[in-house]
């Protein structure tokens, strides 16, 4: 199937081609076809393999008829809201709706924390279509009248798991109240609990259920490897990866903000290029730290679990788990990052003695085996030998006490230094003579 064959209007299949796009991924032939329909979607795939453009595209194509160039802020309220649970991701989003609609004449706009307040502000009083923000922020605009939500016609909840393990529960609830009963409603997500599912039945109608994988099944372009190591070797483990070549680029994670700014310490004073990512962070520095690894201007990013999700970072080769991830289903988004759209991709995790159930837990998740991979072991200073004592106690008697004693032509160093001593005191003559001679009778004198 071609991009062609889904119903999208040829200026949207324009914008497509141009960023060299022709096949769509499985989620997204089974997605489209019913978002174009005007259907609830609750759709389920692995990451990376396109779950974006399946709700912007059919998103923008049933848009198409509020398009319109007018300057003025009533002509463009707020049609469809896209909520996501982290600033990364919903800067991402922002990103792929105005590139699939850079021909179309609908505005995008994006908010988030961590950032100021006025550029917000002002974008929204001049109007948006598509409106790609963190629940939090959003409410804060809500309460300074900011925003109004009375025209909404799409409501889409990115990585809507992630948002609720978040603890934005109660945020979403006010703003789904405040949206018209009418609205269509997509969810997408890599994984989905009971619990999503139970609350999902009470925001979507009569949903279309997608889900073109098992659960929480990862892609096979990803090659899996775990390396025992005891905690405070993980950090010489992952500088030898790095310095000796076989790993080139990678996405860190560690499970605390502490850990992560440790490591990258550790990382820099052996001259790796890296940088933090994490929520105690600007968003102004987070941005920043993403562009340069994008870039590859950073060798190591290292992160939280705030980058496990909807980081798209092309030809990524490497996730490392420097941390296994306290639950088994975030080991599924974080290596993610890595082996998207087709690409190979290597996940290595560090595994302690006190993390082996976790990684049968993952194993079981995942249902592949983990290869093992060997340590890299650093090579040893060569020591000499030690003699043994007794031994060398031996040589030392044998070479002084036990040989007969030979007298040494020559002037000694004792006599040596008498002489120097006479030359600086003139007037004074010592006779020169060797240290054996000190101790021989004078000639001619007969022994008792």
């Amino acid at each position: 199937m071609k991009f062609t064959d889904l119903g999208l209007d040829d200026v949207i299949l324009k914008a497509v081609e141009e960023e060299g796009y022709t096949q769509p991924t499985l989620i997204q032939e089974e997605a489209i076809p019913n978002v174009l329909e005007g259907r609830d979607v609750m759709a389920a795939a692995q990451t990376g393999t396109g779950k974006t453009a399946s709700f912007t595209l059919p998103m923008l194509h049933r848009l198409l008829r509020h398009a319109n160039s007018s300057t003025s802020p009533a002509k463009h309220p707020v049609r469809a809201l896209i909520l996501t649970p982290t600033r990364e991701l919903a800067a991402q989003v922002d990103e792929s709706a105005r590139r699939y609609g850079k021909h179309l004449a609908l505005r995008v706009g994006c908010v988030y924390g961590g950032v100021p307040m006025n550029p917000q502000v002002a974008m929204l009083r001049s109007g948006v279509e598509i409106l790609v923000a963190t629940p939090g922020r959003l409410l804060d605009h809500v309460g300074t009248n900011n925003v109004r939500f009375s025209s909404v016609e799409f409501l889409v909840l990115d990585e809507a798991d992630r948002m609720l393990d978040m603890g934005f529960l109660p945020d979403i609830k006010r703003i789904v109240d405040l949206i018209p009963s009418t609205r269509q409603t997509l969810l997408f997500s890599a994984t989905y609990s009971e619990d999503i599912r139970r609350l999902a039945g009470d925001w979507l109608r009569s949903p279309v259920k997608v889900e073109v994988a098992p659960r929480n099944t990862v892609t096979e372009t990803i090659q899996h490897t775990v390396m025992h190591v005891t905690e405070r070797d993980k950090s010489k483990q992952l500088v030898s990866l790095l310095q000796e070549g076989k790993v080139s680029q990678a996405l860190v994670f560690c499970n605390t903000k502490m850990g992560a700014n440790r490591l990258t310490r550790q990382l820099q004073n052996k001259d790796i290029n890296s940088e933090a990512i994490h929520s105690d962070r600007s968003q102004i520095e987070r941005t920043a730290a993403l562009d340069n690894f994008k870039v590859g201007k950073t060798k190591v990013l290292v992160a939280t679990d705030i980058a496990a999700r909807g980081l798209d970072i092309e030809q990524l080769p490497h996730v490392v788990n420097y941390d296994l991830p306290h639950n088994s289903e975030d080991y599924v988004h974080r290596i993610g990052r890595t082996g998207r759209a087709g690409q190979k991709g290597e996940a290595i995790s560090f595994c302690t003695p006190e993390d082996k159930e976790s990684v049968h837990a993952i194993e079981k998740l995942i249902n592949k085996k983990l290869e093992v991979s060997e340590p890299i072991r650093g090579s040893r200073p060569v020591v000499a030998p030690r003699h043994n004592r007794t031994e060398s106690k031996q040589t030392k008697e044998d070479s002084f006490f036990s040989k007969p004693y030979v007298a040494q032509s020559g002037i000694s160093g004792s006599a040596k230094i008498i002489e120097e001593n006479n030359e600086n005191k003139p007037g004074r003559i010592e006779k020169k003579q060797t240290i054996a001679a000190l101790f021989m009778p004078p000639a001619g004198e007969k022994k008792d």
